[in-house]
């Protein structure tokens, strides 16, 4: 019978893949929505095990449970890709004056701090940044165009203070993510 393997891939496929997805949410601190997901993916998880345990005889079962995690963790990391929430830190050193990389990143919207720092040999311009997941690629392509021998370090960001968000905007965010309204003050 092939229905009940299709099943249990299927399910696996999408346990797992909502898996990833609450680890990234439980990373980003969003304590309300990562539960939630966690929910539905052990509920989906004790119905694919289920019917493993109810027909344990059949080895299409056991490699429909195999093929649907390795696909799931596969699809896993394409969703978080494509989500790519949250923020990154990231540092750039450069031999060359970084004052044009400076002007091209801002340029772009990305705001940057900047250090002169003494590096084993030369002095070296750093070039630190907050950059949104979503636009790292145009980050990269702006720095590899400045300096291709440049040094970078990126780092995820779990929490941060002092963003530069509109308050509505971030009002709708919380509200989104939490279902609490925040109290105007009087």
């Amino acid at each position: 019978m092939v229905v009940i393997p299709l099943l249990i891939f299927l399910a696996r496929v999408l346990d797992v893949s909502l898996g990833t997805i609450r680890i990234i949410f439980i990373s980003k601190g969003m304590k309300y929505v990562a539960p939630m997901i966690g929910f539905f993916e052990i509920l989906i998880w004790l119905m694919a095990i289920s019917q493993i345990m109810a027909n344990l005889t059949n080895i299409f079962n056991y490699l429909a449970y195999a093929g649907g995690f390795a696909t799931g963790t596969f699809l896993g990391i394409i969703i978080e890709s494509k989500i790519a929430m949250g923020y990154l830190s990231m540092i750039v050193v450069t031999k060359k004056e970084p004052t044009e990389l400076i002007e091209n990143m801002e340029s772009s919207s990305f705001e940057t701090t900047t250090i002169r720092a003494k590096g084993k040999r030369d002095e070296v311009g750093m070039v630190f940044a907050v950059v949104k997941r979503k636009k790292m690629r145009s980050v990269l392509n702006i720095i590899k165009e400045f300096d291709p021998d440049a040094f970078y370090s990126i780092e995820d960001i779990k929490d941060m203070r002092h963003i530069h968000m509109p308050i509505k905007k971030q009002h709708l965010i919380e509200h989104a993510l939490t279902g609490m309204h925040r109290k105007k003050a009087k």
